[in-house]
């Protein structure tokens, strides 16, 4: 769950927000806070009056330099974790830089903005190098796959099913949600289906009785894909136990 103070609050009413997210923040229901940017006024009051128990982490918007993610974690409690959004071009260009930054979780990608600052119009084929580029600089930075950016379109099930499906399948860990009406299709998307986890049997059953080269249904399954395999099966017996 993430408490938006930066977007879904006009300016007049911040400090109300503020004040009010502070008093409800309670250690039985962890949460998430967007604030305000590193640059705006509000920034600094949003992270010492967030800095009690109940802050999960904090996403920071408009991402663009390490530095800005040391000033959260100096403000804030040890537990909680950053989540910088990135969605400029200095910031997708930073993205290895910033996920490298202090309690970083895992990036998350701001496609809107993103589209605005860099005048780009278009959400598939236009994105995939900034898409690509957050899933290669959260790899090398070891830290959890990135978070993709909202679809807008809130009664159209198959676009955010489309959506879903591309995310995971350029190496996204999850995706952000504009409306509760779409966390159960992009869980469903992220969760590993039941003929995922049969192939996965199939292929460790068909490597471990082999010798050589292993031929399995029609195709040669090398090593990378029997390492995919023992991942899938990993995160079962995980989930499991």
């Amino acid at each position: 769950m993430i408490i938006d103070l930066e977007d879904a609050v006009p300016n007049d009413q911040k400090r109300q927000a503020l004040e009010t997210v502070a008093a409800w923040l309670s250690g039985e229901r962890p949460v998430y806070v967007r604030v305000n940017g590193a640059t705006t006024a509000w920034f600094r009051a949003d992270v010492e009056a967030l800095a009690r128990p109940g802050l999960a982490g904090i996403i920071l918007p408009n991402a663009e330099d390490p530095a800005q993610i040391a000033e959260v974690v100096d403000g804030i409690p040890q537990e909680a974790r950053v989540i910088p959004l990135l969605e400029t071009a200095v910031g997708i260009w930073n993205a290895r830089e910033i996920a490298t930054g202090p309690r970083v979780e895992r990036l998350a990608f701001g496609a809107i903005d993103f589209q605005l600052d860099t005048g780009i119009d278009g959400d598939n084929e236009e994105l995939l190098y900034a898409r690509s580029r957050l899933v290669l600089a959260s790899r090398v930075a070891g830290t959890l796959a990135p978070l993709d950016g909202i679809t807008v379109a809130l009664d159209d099930a198959e676009r955010l099913r489309a959506d879903v499906i591309r995310a995971q399948r350029l190496g996204f860990g999850g995706k952000l949600c504009i409306h509760p009406s779409q966390v159960e299709e992009v869980n469903r998307g992220f969760t590993l289906t039941e003929r995922e986890v049969a192939w996965a049997r199939r292929v460790l059953e068909a490597a471990e009785a082999a010798t050589g080269a292993i031929r399995f249904e029609g195709e040669v399954i090398d090593r990378p894909r029997i390492e995919r395999a023992k991942r899938i099966i990993g995160w079962v017996t995980t989930d499991e136990s």
